[in-house]
């Protein structure tokens, strides 16, 4: 799964690998975002294609229509999602990308849970698919968005059995087209995946398990 991750370099360093800026509808902030320990239930800055240009809109991370009486979800399941009454409508119409530099995963060792950061072994920003319910620019009043998640392989699974579903920055794009479909899109999921070994982990420390801790520490490598 995912449920916790970092996005804290500039909107540039990210926004730079999807598009020119002549293709962005989006403000230059030199400032870094400098989130090293985004949470679900928080704003997040989300991607997003609208007539054909590139936006970003802080959006809620937790998807919970007006009926769902349970906690919002921060997940979908890439398998299921196309087809899930709940997730096809958002399949259909509402896909983004959460920009991020890795994400944690816990692993039990011992009696306790050891928390991992989980990167590109470039060292490169990663782009997860998330869906959503549209228009994204709707604030307060969205619904809210979910990462979606696919199954791990190769040495990712020792880490955790599931991983969200990271996109090269071209099938990123293709993924955000308004014009893509929904068959389509599941083939860029299947397609443009980056695959698991270009990833590597590290431990890190366990006050990450605190929302409120932020600061590079946080990614660190602990020895």
């Amino acid at each position: 799964m995912c449920g916790r991750f970092s996005q804290s370099m500039t909107r540039e360093d990210y926004l730079a690998l999807l598009a020119d800026e002549s293709e962005r509808d989006i403000p230059y902030d030199p400032e870094p975002i400098g989130r090293f320990n985004v949470a679900p239930g928080t704003k997040v800055l989300l991607v997003s294609e609208r007539d054909e240009q590139l936006h970003l809109d802080p959006v809620i991370w937790g998807y919970g229509p007006g009926w769902w009486d349970k906690p919002p979800l921060i997940n979908a399941r890439s398998e299921t999602a196309a087809t899930s009454r709940m997730f096809k409508p958002l399949w259909q119409h509402g896909r983004a990308i959460c920009f991020a530099d890795g994400w944690f995963e816990w692993k039990k060792e011992g009696d306790q849970k050891q928390p991992y950061f989980i990167h590109r072994a470039d060292g490169k920003p990663i782009f997860m698919a998330a869906i959503g319910s549209t228009p994204f620019e709707r604030g307060d009043e969205a619904e809210g968005f979910l990462i979606v998640t696919a199954a791990a392989d190769k040495r990712l699974v020792d880490i955790h059995d599931r991983r969200p579903l990271v996109l090269s920055p071209e099938a990123a794009r293709e993924w955000m087209k308004q014009d893509t479909g929904g068959k389509e899109a599941e083939e860029i999921a299947s397609d443009g995946a980056v695959s698991a070994d270009k990833f590597i982990w590290h431990a890190v420390t366990r006050a990450v398990g605190n929302v409120n801790n932020q600061g590079s520490h946080i990614i660190c490598p602990i020895k």
